[in-house]
């Protein structure tokens, strides 16, 4: 920690950027996320501010993680990344939502929602409804019978010991 302080300092009377891991809370994997965002320095990061830094992050391809935008945001404030507990975490979880479902731009930037069998939102689509609509499941099957597809009627399970 002492080294990497007196490096800090060094930079800065060099009159070189900051790394961003001069910043709380980012260390080596964060810094190579923001490389690949195009974000090279904490001066940078800074200026951008939490919410746009982010969404770079997002839109060059990184999975979103919610302590990651916590250590992010409470690193810009000089904080500790667990610091946020309470009211201040639930709304930095909206904050976070809100970035993630403003992010399914593919990684090249052209604005285009990416969507799984036509939906662009995660949270509206469950697993029996994409099955449905790309035509593996059959609507009318419902759970469990099972329904080759084309077919409109249901097969028997064939009766077994747990039913007896």
């Amino acid at each position: 920690m002492r080294r990497a302080l007196q490096l800090a300092r060094h930079v800065v009377q060099a009159g070189m950027s900051e790394p961003v891991s001069a910043i709380r809370n980012l260390g080596p994997a964060a810094v190579a996320a923001y490389a690949r965002a195009g974000i090279h320095d904490a001066r940078t990061l800074r200026a951008l501010g939490a919410e746009r830094a982010y969404a770079r992050l997002l839109e060059a391809g990184t999975q979103p993680h919610f302590i990651g935008y916590c250590a992010l945001v409470m690193g810009l404030q000089g904080r500790p990344w667990n610091d946020c507990r309470g009211a201040e975490k639930a709304a930095l979880r909206r904050r976070f939502e809100a970035l993630k479902a403003g992010s399914g731009r593919a990684p090249g930037g052209d604005g285009e929602r990416q969507t799984v069998a036509g939906y662009s939102d995660m949270a509206e689509m469950s697993m029996e409804r994409v099955l449905d609509r790309i035509g593996i499941r059959s609507p009318a099957g419902g759970e469990g019978g099972g329904v080759s597809p084309g077919s409109s009627e249901r097969r028997e399970r064939p009766e077994g010991p747990e039913d007896q």
